[in-house]
């Protein structure tokens, strides 16, 4: 895939997955990292698991991508809250 679906693919990922784990959104940016290492980390699972990852600019695509995000923003709110509890 292009650099350019890459970030169409994570920006669209990572906007689904805020929306949907903390109804608010990261950010632009934020949005678009979290997509596309959601896309890498998604893959890179589902591939283990002997499942298709990213294939292409496609809805399997995007649903490996979103599973992918949704793992590490859950794990970066959990991190979030350890750190204000530890401060």
């Amino acid at each position: 895939m292009s650099i350019i679906t890459w970030i169409v693919l994570g920006l669209i990922a990572g906007f689904i997955t805020s929306k949907l784990i903390n109804k608010t959104g990261e950010g632009l940016v934020m949005d678009v990292v979290l997509g596309i290492c959601g896309a890498v980390v998604g893959g890179e699972i589902f591939n283990r698991l002997g499942m298709t990852g990213v294939t292409g600019f496609n809805i399997w695509s995007l649903l490996v991508a979103v599973s992918g995000a949704a793992l590490l923003l859950i794990g970066y709110h959990a991190l979030q809250g350890t750190l204000k509890r530890a401060g």
